[in-house]
């Protein structure tokens, strides 16, 4: 069999780091952070232990990441729906209730991405929350910010300050109290954005996240052979590792360290095939 090419080769890498962000949604807002393993996120987007390990150094980072690209991508869909607006003040609106709405509609998710953000690593830069950060950075400005750099981490802090309360166990704040202080401090009249007695896009009961995620199945244009989607490989290639190696399932790549998956736990380390010397210590896996 022909090998496939260098383009076919990149974007099975890149829809096989899709598959895993996805996953890391789909699953933590279904059973909480504590409750998912990197082995669970792994089988889900049909990936073998090891390539979750050469994308993210840990379960931490790859929640974060796969959490900011719901809220980016979120926000990007209620900014560009239609109608299309320049409005500054109805695209404030529409940012505000998205967000906002996160924090309705998948209140377990959100939660446990909250309090990642009070642990000890704290919040993670990526590329992901980098996107948002320019999301709400324009918004700031359309809105008519003369001092976009200081009104943007406010807008950011007052969100993130809304998402917590709104989700505080035993004492939450109903998510239309916290949208009229919102509409009241950036001006914005309350029949903008999408009122809480309207059911915009991607609201209550949307559980496909599909549309967020590039997972679809690609075909090698030199050999005509289609790629399997849950598992990025072609019919007679059991695991793709991220160089377009065929590797064991439970390797981990950045570390040379065999893993279980049953557990996450590391095995006995195996020996470096890039020093040929046993690495020094198995990657962090807790939650």
């Amino acid at each position: 069999m022909s090998p496939r090419s260098a383009s076919v080769n990149e974007e099975l890498r890149r829809r096989s780091k899709e598959r895993l962000l996805q996953a890391a949604v789909e699953l933590v807002g279904e059973r909480g952070f504590e409750a998912t393993t990197l082995g669970d996120i792994a089988d889900r987007a049909g990936s073998a232990r090891g390539l979750v390990s050469y994308y993210f150094p840990g379960k931490r980072q790859l929640v974060q990441s796969a959490v900011h690209r719901l809220m980016h991508r979120t926000l990007e869909e209620a900014l560009e729906r239609e109608p299309r607006t320049e409005d500054g003040r109805e695209r404030m609106a529409r940012a505000i209730d998205a967000i906002l709405g996160l924090a309705r509609d998948r209140p377990v998710l959100m939660r446990q991405h909250m309090a990642g953000l009070l642990q000890a690593e704290g919040f993670v830069p990526c590329p992901e929350q980098r996107r948002l950060a320019e999301l709400l950075r324009d918004t700031v400005a359309r809105h008519g910010s003369r001092d976009v750099d200081s009104d943007y981490p406010m807008l950011r802090a007052l969100l993130m300050g809304a998402v917590y309360a709104a989700l505080v166990p035993g004492v939450p704040m109903p998510v239309p109290v916290l949208r009229a202080e919102l509409f009241k401090r950036y001006r914005l009249d309350w029949e903008l954005g999408v009122p809480p007695d309207t059911e915009g896009p991607g609201g209550r009961g949307d559980t496909d996240l599909s549309r967020f995620f590039a997972t679809g199945t690609p075909t090698d244009q030199a050999t005509g052979t289609p790629t399997d989607q849950a598992t990025g490989t072609s019919a007679d290639q059991e695991t793709e590792h991220p160089t377009g190696t065929p590797t064991a399932p439970a390797t981990d790549y950045a570390t040379g360290t065999l893993t279980d998956r049953a557990t996450d736990s590391p095995t006995d380390p195996t020996t470096d095939h890039a020093t040929g010397t046993a690495p020094g210590r198995a990657p962090e896996v807790q939650p």
